[in-house]
């Protein structure tokens, strides 16, 4: 799809009128996740490996039982009560972000074949008409990784750039690299 070239880029002012929608913690308001909680920190850099400090990411997510919090999700399986699966965090002066969630559950792809756990992930920042779209994926989680069709139409050697790195118990570290040698995949939704 081709879109008009807007006359402004996304950023530098996503704090304007958006900031009452920020949520680090995703579980905030979900008591029965607190034994699940994992973190997800990271960098959203440029393709010269410097920190955007005027960015915003955004996630979306299932719960751990692979269901979304959304009408069109009406598959029979648990909602975690106080647990949207959104998020959005301004990135700090380094170009870091942190959530506090859950990993999700598998979800079924367009076809029904389950997808590995995965969070669907926007990144907003100056100089991008559109905003970009990504998937972090779990380290743990290389069987799954093997029959999910969105990652099998990504070539090996960038598969990387879409799974978390493992830092420590329920800590991941995952960048996001906007252009370059190391640039993050991203997909035309």
């Amino acid at each position: 799809m081709l879109y008009a070239t807007a006359s402004q880029t996304v950023g530098p002012y996503l704090h304007i009128g958006l900031t009452a929608l920020n949520c680090a913690d995703l579980t905030a308001d979900a008591p029965d996740l607190a034994a699940q909680r994992i973190v997800i920190a990271g960098r959203v850099l440029d393709g010269l490996g410097q920190p955007v400090p005027d960015g915003m990411v955004e996630i979306w997510q299932a719960n751990p039982a692979g269901r979304y919090r959304h009408p069109d999700d009406a598959r029979e399986l648990p909602l975690t009560a106080g647990f949207t699966g959104f998020g959005r965090v301004p990135t700090g002066p380094d170009g870091a972000f942190r959530f506090t969630t859950v990993k999700p559950g598998a979800v079924p792809d367009g076809d029904g074949r389950p997808q590995a756990p995965h969070i669907v992930v926007s990144v907003f920042t100056r100089g991008l008409v559109r905003h970009v779209s990504t998937r972090l994926y779990f380290p743990e989680d290389v069987a799954a990784h093997g029959a999910d069709a969105v990652l099998a139409r990504v070539p090996d050697d960038r598969r990387a750039t879409l799974v978390a790195q493992a830092d420590g118990a329920g800590q991941y570290r995952w960048d996001v690299v906007l252009q370059g040698p190391r640039e993050t995949v991203f997909f035309d939704i």
